[in-house]
């Protein structure tokens, strides 16, 4: 699987987006449960599937892309709004920035180690291991490197990510992930209940860090990405629920800006998985 992975790193990029639409076409039309979660997921949102039917190929561009992310030379990254980056990183407070499964979350991570791990320290960001024994070697071995550190999803991981916030560095994760029971709370997500995890909003409430938002946009033509930052459209509650609830309606604003590129076939009002 590494060797597959390293021999799809040389290509183009243009050209693994390419081969990434098909793909996620393919995906769309040889799977029924996958296109109706996809339109109901659309049109929960209030998107008819007209509107939204670039996502299904960029759903098979996210995978197709992935191992010249994490094996390839750099892609070009175009930046908005990264003022906001640099005057929370000068607080010396943390961050924690927050995405969605939208566009490629993977950009992002490491736009922000190659851009300011040298200054401030590395960012760690939440994974869950991989169950599949072939993937596992991919992965440790593709996000080893520099200005990037990685969080399992264990209490381990959670105490490696306050520590890094209380020492003044960046953490990084993906709200609308469903977590295992127990560790989320339901929430309304596009206005049905869908359970949502409290670790983001903890994370912040407990060490007091700045949030931010982020989303990597994937630029036409194999051009690269455009990393996009924000702050919260409002300062984050103080008690947790409030803060769970408003992270979701700050992942919603997030997708409206290009649901084209949200991945609407995730099971995001799914039943969590027992531990």
């Amino acid at each position: 699987m590494l060797t597959f992975y390293r021999f799809m790193s040389g290509w183009p990029l243009v050209l693994l987006h390419g081969v990434g639409a098909t793909l996620g076409w393919l995906a769309w039309l040889l799977s029924p449960t996958y296109r109706r979660r996809f339109a109901q997921n659309a049109l929960q949102a209030g998107y008819e599937f007209n509107q939204v039917r670039a996502a299904v190929g960029h759903a098979g561009r996210m995978v197709a892309e992935t191992p010249r992310l994490w094996f390839g030379p750099p892609v070009p990254m175009q930046w908005k709004g990264t003022e906001v980056v640099d005057a929370a990183y000068a607080a010396r407070r943390g961050i924690v920035f927050l995405t969605p499964h939208m566009g490629c979350f993977e950009i992002t991570a490491q736009g922000l180690a190659e851009r300011y791990g040298a200054e401030y320290g590395p960012i760690t960001v939440l994974y869950r291991p991989a169950r599949q024994p072939a993937l596992v070697e991919v992965i440790e071995t593709a996000r080893r490197r520099d200005g990037l550190e990685t969080a399992p999803t264990t209490l381990a991981g959670v105490r490696q990510m306050i520590k890094a916030l209380r020492a003044g560095r960046a953490v990084g994760l993906l709200p609308d992930q469903v977590p295992p029971d127990g560790m989320g709370q339901w929430e309304s997500f596009f206005g049905r209940p869908a359970y949502t995890m409290t670790l983001a909003a903890r994370l912040i409430l407990q060490t007091g860090a700045t949030p931010l938002l982020v989303w990597g946009e994937r630029l036409p033509g194999g051009k690269g990405f455009c990393l996009h930052y924000q702050s919260l459209t409002q300062p984050l509650a103080g008690d947790l629920d409030s803060a769970v609830a408003q992270i979701n309606s700050e992942m919603e604003g997030l997708i409206r800006q290009c649901p084209e590129q949200y991945l609407w076939g995730y099971g995001r009002y799914k039943q969590p998985r027992r531990l």
